[in-house]
């Protein structure tokens, strides 16, 4: 499909987000299950469910933009989720796995604010500002588990791993 201007590259870049929290949504539990720390299997729990809320409210914004709910392969989350995959299956110390699922939950949160944090322009500067608040409201949740994930990492996992 061409893309003639702004608000076509937001609604294609919107469809491919819809696909990638679909991704997320199959992958969080395969990450939590391999997680050792309490609090980093609870923070993967605790992502799982914001994440479907994540596509509930992408499908809300679809329906504000009178688009049909359906996304388009994101090629680079199919990457970053194989990543982490690899990860999972990674032959090494408990600890150091879990820093290594940090590191691959963290490229997925990294890759999730560009993301919103475009479409989020995108929707203010073609003037669709009640999606706008929308997807700011996700923003900010993407990037609060990215902190979380700092403080999993920098209070525990990270110093039981250098140990």
């Amino acid at each position: 499909m061409p893309v003639n201007n702004l608000d076509e590259l937001f609604r294609e870049e919107l469809k491919d987000l819809f696909d990638a929290e679909k991704q997320l949504v199959k992958a969080l539990p395969k990450m939590a299950k391999a997680a050792t720390s309490p609090e980093l299997k609870a923070a993967f729990t605790d992502h799982l469910e914001v994440t479907k809320g994540h596509v509930e409210r992408l499908k809300q914004i679809f329906e504000e933009l009178g688009m049909p709910a359906r996304g388009k392969e994101c090629k680079a989350m199919k990457g970053l989720v194989e990543e982490g995959g690899e990860m999972i299956h990674e032959d090494a110390e408990d600890h150091v796995k879990d820093a290594g699922l940090i590191v691959a939950a963290q490229k997925v949160e990294h890759y999730e604010i560009a993301g919103y944090g475009s479409l989020r322009t995108w929707a203010e500067t073609v003037g669709h500002t009640k999606v706008a608040q929308l997807l700011a409201k996700t923003l900010a949740e993407e990037e609060e588990a990215d902190i979380k994930l700092t403080e999993i990492a920098e209070n525990t996992v990270n110093q039981e791993a250098a140990a």
